[in-house]
């Protein structure tokens, strides 16, 4: 049935919280826009003036396609190259989605989203229509087909796995930068105490390059080890230029709502690592640099006002 003006501004209108929602789901921007495309297919084809709440309509449709791409992507993930994180969202980019509330500000954060790859397709969904959306356990129950107590259950069991003891710090922008710039002049100090001293004991680094940019397929762990690694990786090298295409310029930011360095080289973006920070101090560097997961921050990159780099590095 072919769709009028009106229908399809109506959709249109829920893009926005439709893609939002995809990438909670996915941890993937291109994989959340593949989904609301194929949400909109399904619209077209379906009898619109019969519908009756088409927000939720378009939800229930959207979320469906989630949990079979989360399913497939779980058996693709056992074949992955090294270790998966998310793709990064610099700020600015829409498919954040809302950040009025910390739950809201939490669920896109990269360690959350990192965390939710524990859950069940169905336990994500739960926590993302939940906190992130603040869906009632109604609406959710009719979403997923499930009744309403196992949809709170579910979020129950989600919050859980998600929760991981440590007490999470909300960092504004100018936060964000100072602690970046501290730790990049430690780093680049050539010497491993500087480093330590920034770090929580229990700190890790972890590395994404999809089999096409060289990173570590294990974790390193704790203070020391992760101190070692970031001098070695912020020494200069030859060999260092070779592999990035050229001086990579760095620069302060913020990915997901927290503190991120972005590494740039003729406008490409090569890499974002993401910081996890405490009280206590830096808790974890989620580093990615499969160059897959970077193009959208790399379009985000060129229309932003990104001032000057912090170092032009190796």
């Amino acid at each position: 049935m072919a769709l009028t003006m009106n229908d399809v501004d109506r959709f249109e209108a829920s893009r926005p919280r439709l893609e939002a929602i995809a990438y909670r789901l996915l941890g993937s921007a291109s994989e959340a826009e593949d989904a609301v495309q194929e949400t909109f297919l399904r619209w077209q084809a379906s009898d619109v003036d019969r519908i009756e709440v088409p927000e939720a309509w378009l939800t229930k449709a959207l979320t469906n396609l989630c949990l079979n791409q989360l399913t497939s992507a779980r058996a693709r993930r056992e074949t992955y190259v090294g270790q998966w994180l998310p793709e990064p969202l610099l700020a600015g980019d829409s498919m954040l989605g809302p950040a009025d509330t910390a739950e809201q500000r939490e669920s896109v954060s990269y360690a959350v989203l990192t965390l939710m790859e524990r859950l069940s397709p169905n336990e994500r969904a739960v926590y993302v229509l939940r906190e992130a959306f603040d869906y009632p356990h109604r609406e959710i129950a009719e979403i997923l087909d499930i009744t309403e107590a196992a949809s709170q259950q579910i979020l129950h069991r989600a919050k859980k796995h998600v929760a991981d003891g440590k007490a999470r710090t909300e960092i504004d922008g100018a936060a964000a930068r100072r602690i970046v710039e501290e730790f990049l002049a430690a780093a680049t100090s050539g010497r491993t105490e500087p480093l330590v001293r920034l770090l929580t004991e229990d700190a890790i680094s972890i590395g994404d390059g999809g089999g096409k940019v060289p990173a570590r397929a294990k974790a390193f762990e704790g203070a020391l080890a992760v101190a070692k690694f970031m001098r070695g990786l912020f020494k200069p090298s030859e060999a260092k230029r070779a592999l990035v295409g050229g001086s990579p310029e760095i620069y302060a930011a913020t990915a997901n709502g927290a503190p991120a360095l972005v590494v740039v080289v003729d406008g490409r973006v090569v890499g974002v690592m993401c910081l996890e920070v405490t009280a206590e101090g830096i808790t974890a560097f989620r580093n990615q640099v499969n160059p897959d997961k970077l193009e959208r921050a790399t379009e985000r990159w060129a229309a932003a006002d990104r001032g000057e780099p912090l170092l032009t590095a190796f």
